[in-house]
């Protein structure tokens, strides 16, 4: 198994790139791989503050610690990145310290050399030197073992490197060989090789080298013709070992050129290679390409086709629509004389319509009312013997909220469990002060309840959330203050006076039960319109109990002051109401409300004087004026109502609409609003036409009021139920 040595640096981008090329270069071959990674250590002189750059000599030690180890940290995770991307191949990682003493270079000279490494796989490694010191890669390529090949990358391409003689000198630089010129100079420098080999051949042909033969001088010569003898053979001996050093010389020069040669053919082998694949694919990519567009072609003329014919067949149906119109003009005439005695038929009808409508309309809330309450015990029973609430699995909210699709504000969902519309609020189980909060508000809500505080069906421990009963009002805040479209589409467009006193005392009652809890009182501690919600018929309940459970005398107090600031809200419709006088208030009634009863207006400013007066005594207040005081409103306000005495305006549907003559099939079962042009849609039920195509856009394959599966996206205008809506609007608002 060959090991092969990749060289990683600081950038991330790089580092795969060249990670990358050498596992596509041996992906055929048993290799390991070798990471060297050197982190960057510019941190270690300066520090990035919001202030800019510091010496690391400004900063404390700890602070410098805190750093190395989270520069560490990100270190550690580029590095299992890189791991990871090796997959099936063995890897393993060394890091390397970059230091003065021992320069980058140098290091991973001596581990080639201590590891035993075959190929090296690196980026341009730089000497941090003077201007002429040759860089860091060409002295890796120089203080190699033999035995090593060093294949030198940038950009995810490799590159060659060169040596240039200049008149200064040696110069060394990188050629991109990904570059396309690059193999016209490989073409020319292959054919001057060529040349030089040829002219190589044709020197040594023509050099005769000699050989050194065995010296024999006769005995009988004398001392001078010896020395000449010597002298003379010796010269042809060095002439000899000259022209063999030549002849060395020059194979050598051959064999680095041929090595050159290899190397530059290989490279060029192993992309023409790689341009055949990529071209093959591209070419099969094309064919495909092709073929669909054939098709679309085709598809295209046949329709074409069609819609010619089409055409035709229509300037054909318009003829015979045009002489059935003129027939149908003159037989309208005397349809408009039938129409007008219809007409007073129907007047007649519609009148004990809607005398029929009115008993529906009440039936109707009944109805509703049973079937909640019978939702409700539903849930109950499913809960067990003996518990309001249980506890649901995951998957059971999950499906309850549709995956938390619909959103009713921060952290709080929409859902239904067993026909009971519900909502889910969230707790971030991250946060260890939320998770002790969502276990102390489970506790809570499973020991308090009351009529008009907001019930808790269950919970999901699983997924920190409680499952609350769902209020489809919203909140008192929105009910007196909010203007906007979306709050007119599902909520009452105001709140009568006799709505207002009967919320005051259901808060009242609520506020004076959680101060009666035994041992210790329990306060709200922030209650506004904002925490109190209203259900479909405007029962008010609260809502954000606070735990834990303790006596605080000035928090009860704050409840007092604060329910006194809320009953001059509902008198006044004013977020920001100013006591004074009890019969001041009486001047800045809220007259959308209907008229006040004078002598119960001051009576509620006299409870709201007495509340934010800070000379009452809390529990006194509470248990014995305050609840007394407000039933006692809400009686008087009751007999009134009921004996005919004072009027009471009917609660307005969203667009204005009045409710409480209209029949519940003229309102849109999404928007809850009277239809302005209703639609039949497959189920058979009547929807707003914007409402259920955009209910349709959102990807819906059922419809809301049966849930079934949609058999057809087809809309047909409901004519009949709008005419029947227009005439009811026209009676309505006729002079």
């Amino acid at each position: 198994m060959e090991k092969v040595c990749v060289a990683i640096g600081t950038d991330a981008l790089d580092g795969f790139s060249t990670l990358q090329w050498a596992l596509c270069r041996w992906a055929n071959h048993r290799i390991r791989i070798l990471i060297l990674h050197a982190p960057n250590a510019s941190y270690k002189n300066y520090v990035c503050t919001p202030f800019g750059k510091l010496r690391s000599t400004s900063v404390s030690e700890d602070k410098l610690k805190l750093l190395d180890k989270t520069e560490e940290a990100k270190t550690d995770a580029i590095l299992a990145q890189y791991i990871a991307f090796c997959g099936k191949v063995e890897a393993e990682v060394m890091k390397m310290e970059i230091h003065d003493e021992k320069p980058l270079h140098k290091q991973i000279v001596e581990a080639i050399s201590s590891l035993g490494i075959s190929k090296l796989v690196a980026r341009r490694v730089v000497c941090r030197k003077s201007r002429g010191a040759i860089s860091g890669t060409f002295y890796v390529l120089h203080n190699k073992p033999r035995s090593c090949e060093v294949f030198v990358i940038c950009q995810g391409q490799r590159v060659v490197l060169r040596d240039e003689e200049d008149d200064k000198g040696v110069t060394r630089r990188f050629t991109d060989t990904s570059a396309p010129a690059r193999w016209e100079n490989c073409r020319d420098e292959m054919q001057q090789y060529a040349h030089e080999l040829v002219f190589l051949h044709q020197v040594e042909g023509e050099m005769d080298v000699g050989c050194l033969t065995q010296l024999s001088i006769p005995q009988n010569m004398d001392a001078a013709a010896r020395i000449e003898l010597l002298e003379r053979t010796m010269r042809d001996a060095q002439g000899t070992i000259q022209l063999n050093r030549k002849i060395a010389n020059n194979a050598k020069v051959r064999r680095e050129k041929a090595k050159r040669a290899i190397i530059v053919c290989n490279a060029q082998a192993e992309e023409l290679q790689t341009c055949i694949q990529a071209e093959i694919v591209n070419k099969v990519e094309f064919n495909k390409t092709l073929g669909s567009t054939r098709e679309e072609i085709l598809e295209l003329e046949s329709e074409l086709h069609e819609k010619r014919s089409k055409l035709s067949s229509n300037v054909e149906l318009q003829k015979e629509l045009s002489l059935k119109h003129h027939q149908s003009s003159s037989a309208r005439a005397g349809a408009d004389l039938q129409l007008e005695n219809a007409v007073e038929i129907r007047a007649q009808m519609v009148t004990e319509i809607e005398e029929l409508r009115k008993q529906k309309n009440v039936l109707q809330r009944r109805i509703e009312f049973c079937i909640e309450k019978d939702a409700i015990a539903k849930v109950s029973r499913s809960n067990g013997p003996g518990f309001g609430f249980r506890e649901f699995s995951a998957e059971e909210i999950i499906a309850a909220t549709e995956d938390f699709s619909v959103c009713r504000g921060k952290n709080v969902y929409r859902g239904r469990i067993n026909q009971l519309a519900v909502a889910v609020k969230l707790h971030d189980p991250a946060d260890e002060r939320s998770l002790e909060d969502f276990t102390n508000k489970v506790k809570l809500h499973s020991q308090v309840q009351h009529p008009n505080i907001v019930a808790m069906i269950g919970f999901c421990s699983q997924r920190s959330c409680i499952v609350y009963e769902y209020m489809h009002n919203g909140t008192l805040h929105d009910a007196l203050f909010s203007t906007g479209r979306s709050w007119k589409r599902k909520h009452h467009q105001t709140l009568a006076w006799h709505a207002r006193v009967r919320i005051a005392a259901e808060i009242c009652s609520a506020i004076g039960f959680l101060h009666k809890v035994k041992p210790n009182p329990i306060a709200h501690g922030n209650l506004k319109p904002s925490k109190i919600l209203l259900d479909r018929f405007d029962v008010a309940k609260i809502y954000g109990l606070k735990y834990p459970w303790s006596y605080n005398k000035a928090d009860i107090t704050l409840d007092i002051r604060a329910f006194g600031n809320l009953v001059l809200q509902l008198l006044t419709g004013n977020y920001r109401s100013v006591i004074g006088e009890p019969a001041a208030a009486f001047e800045n009634l809220d007259r959308t409300a209907g008229e006040w009863p004078m002598d119960l207006a001051i009576e509620l400013s006299s409870i709201a004087t007495r509340c934010l007066s800070m000379n009452c005594i809390a529990e006194e207040f509470i248990t014995t004026m305050l609840v007394t005081d407000m039933n006692d409103v809400k009686r008087r306000a009751d007999q009134l109502v009921g004996n005919g005495e004072s009027f009471v305006p009917c609660e307005k549907a969203a667009g204005a609409e009045d409710s409480c003559d209209v029949s519940e099939a003229f309102f849109c079962p999404i928007y809850r609003e009277v239809m302005q042009n209703p639609h039949l849609a497959a189920d058979g039920f009547s929807y707003e036409l914007e409402a259920i195509e955009e209910w349709l856009k959102t990807g819906h394959d059922t419809l809301p009021m049966t849930n079934l599966k949609l058999k057809h996206k087809l809309l047909v205008p409901n004519h009949t139920l709008r005419s029947l809506i227009e005439d009811w609007r026209n009676k309505r608002y006729m002079p």
